[in-house]
This record gives structure tokens, sequence and C-alpha cells, in this order.
């Protein structure tokens, strides 16, 4: 696929994670970062890879510009491109903030992995969350009979990993997973509490 050049203003960078529910059961993939650029005509996401977050330790403020692609599964991603190339990036002026929400660098993967998160409501997330390097939105793909995996179904949730005493954090409705012969599984909060139960209020 042909590769498009863009250049813009990083506005924020988040992790980039994917969701495969099965029922009760999760798993997650950690392909990098999501990135969202304001370019001179519109505003979109871009993905990178982790190798390129440690070499440029993206961050928002800064000038990006890559070769990329367009995403060619919509259903598996919530960046509009990927495949990043010929990537320049230059960090702006620090901007003295008091969080929320959190800026600068986000981390390695692993402590996304390692601090587990909660589900943020998608109306929080859009009108403020999208700014925060703990705001992570997800593309979900959902086996809805493990007997037959090619049913299945796709949507997006809005997660939180940041502290849990966060006062602009919404966790939004119950999430709800369907299953095989019309059965729904719902996500309760204990669930949310047992992911993050290692960490403190302001961890």
């Amino acid at each position: 696929m042909a590769k498009t050049a863009i250049t813009g203003r990083v506005l924020a960078v988040q992790p980039r994670i994917r969701l495969l529910r099965s029922f009760d059961q999760r798993q997650h993939n950690y392909p990098g970062y999501a990135l969202l650029i304001e370019s001179d005509a519109s505003t979109f996401w871009v993905g990178v890879g982790p190798a390129a977050h440690a070499k440029y330790r993206f961050s928002a403020g800064g000038t990006f510009s890559a070769d990329v692609e367009p995403i060619a599964n919509p259903e598996l991603e919530t960046v509009d491109y990927y495949k990043a190339a010929k990537i320049q990036f230059s960090p702006g002026q620090a901007q003295p903030t008091s969080p929320p929400p959190w800026s600068g660098v986000p981390p390695e993967l692993a402590i996304y992995r390692e601090r587990g998160h909660r589900r943020l409501a998608q109306t929080a997330y859009e009108s403020f969350c999208f700014a925060c390097i703990w705001g992570c939105r997800m593309p979900v793909e959902m086996i809805i009979d493990q007997w037959n995996p090619k049913e299945k179904q796709y949507r997006r949730e809005t997660f939180c990993y940041g502290p849990k005493s966060c006062p602009k954090y919404q966790a939004g409705p119950i999430r709800k997973v369907p299953g095989r012969n019309k059965t729904v599984w719902e996500e309760e909060a204990w669930v949310d509490e047992e992911a993050t139960s290692h960490r403190g209020p302001d961890d």
C-alpha cells in the first residue's frame, strides 16, 4: 500500500492496546503507542511501535512527521494510520501544568500491563481523558462462541490506567459481553478492583 507523508503537532500520546474477549475471559495485546496528530488539514491518530517510542520518546507538544499507511482493518485498530517510516520528532517546550490530565513521555508498555486498568466512561474519555497518558481506547474483538471462533463481534472500549484518586475519573456503565445461546456476562466493578488492587489511590 502506498505511503502518505504526514506532519503535525502531537496533541496526545497513549498506549495502543487491543483487547480480546471471550465471555468472562479477556486477553490484551500491546502493539505500541497511539499519537494524536494535528495537521493543517485535520486531526488523526497514528500508531507507532514500542521501538520507535523508545528511540524518540514521544510526548504531547512535539512536532511529528513520517510516511504512514492507512490501517488495513478498522475493526482491529483505533488509529487511522500505522506502519510509520522515516519518522522525525522534535519535542516541544514543556508546559507547566498540574494533572490531570497527565502528560509527558508515556512509560513502557510493561508498566501499563503491571498497573492494570479500570473501565472509563466514553464521554469522559472523549471530553478530557484522550489527552492523558493513562487513558486508552481499545479495539475489542469478542469471540461469541468458543466452539465456533469465527463468530465474532467488534466494538471500542475506553479504559483508565491512571491514579484511582483522579477527580476526572468516571467509570460509566458496566460492560456487557455477549456469549453463545444469547447469554450475557456483565463485567462488574469487582473486576476493575481486582485488577488494580495492588495500587494505592495515588499510584
